[in-house]
């Protein structure tokens, strides 16, 4: 086989790829670009923060670049794990947050020992599973937590399954909830939903449009079964 030619070992093998890890391979460094100023993001985080022990040992679920969300978590002194399933995403996040430990993997089958974190952030990487996808994680994401312990989380709210879109560019399909729906799906979790906040945030980004985003600020008050 001549230097550049796929064979179909090669083929199969990015086809088993998830979805979600061939569109953040592709966007790289311009998501961080177009979404890592948000406000309504880095106010989630100060809340999280106000209420986080000293040291505590947070989780971000989906973690991108690593900025913003490990980059201020490392900056206000607590350890953090970051996943994503972009090896992409992992190495620049890596690069950028030498702080923090970033892992490669697909948080629906990464083991996540119970009560082993302080705090847990999921900023809208849940769009590309289906409905029961996300509400499993969720449960397994609050039996994370330690009583007491926090968790930060934000969407697109719509009512919409297996959506085709394009994203900066890029073809997706996507899956979420209406804002009450989805309230309810974190509080079938076993999360307590203490408040949320709607915002509309324009990605800085030519293919970029007003887009509304729910975030549900949570704790988990009692342990789980």
């Amino acid at each position: 086989m001549r230097a550049g030619e796929r064979g179909d070992t090669d083929v199969a093998h990015e086809d088993r790829r998830p979805p979600a890890a061939v569109l953040f391979n592709a966007l790289g460094a311009d998501y961080e670009k177009a979404f890592a100023h948000a406000p309504a993001h880095l106010s989630a985080l100060e809340w999280l923060i106000e209420r986080l022990p000293p040291g505590a040992r947070t989780l971000d679920v989906g973690c991108g670049t690593g900025r913003p969300t490990a980059a201020t978590l490392v900056a206000a002194g607590h350890e953090v794990l970051g996943v994503d399933v972009s090896p992409v995403m992992v190495a620049l996040a890596s690069r950028q947050v030498p702080g923090a430990e970033f892992r490669q993997a697909d948080i629906r089958e990464l083991p996540l020992e119970p009560g082993s974190f302080d705090g847990v952030c999921v900023f809208f990487s849940l769009l590309q599973m289906t409905r029961a996808e996300q509400s499993a994680l969720l449960r397994r994401l609050a039996g994370a937590l330690a009583p007491g312990g926090h968790l930060v989380l934000a969407t697109v709210p719509a009512d919409v399954e297996d959506l085709e879109l394009a994203f900066m560019g890029h073809p997706v399909r996507a899956t979420s909830f209406g804002p009450d729906a989805f309230a309810a799906v974190a509080e079938a979790a076993g999360l307590t939903v203490l408040s949320r906040h709607d915002a509309l945030f324009t990605p800085d980004h030519p293919d970029g449009g007003p887009e509304p985003h729910l975030f549900l600020y949570c704790r988990r008050d009692t342990a789980r079964d």
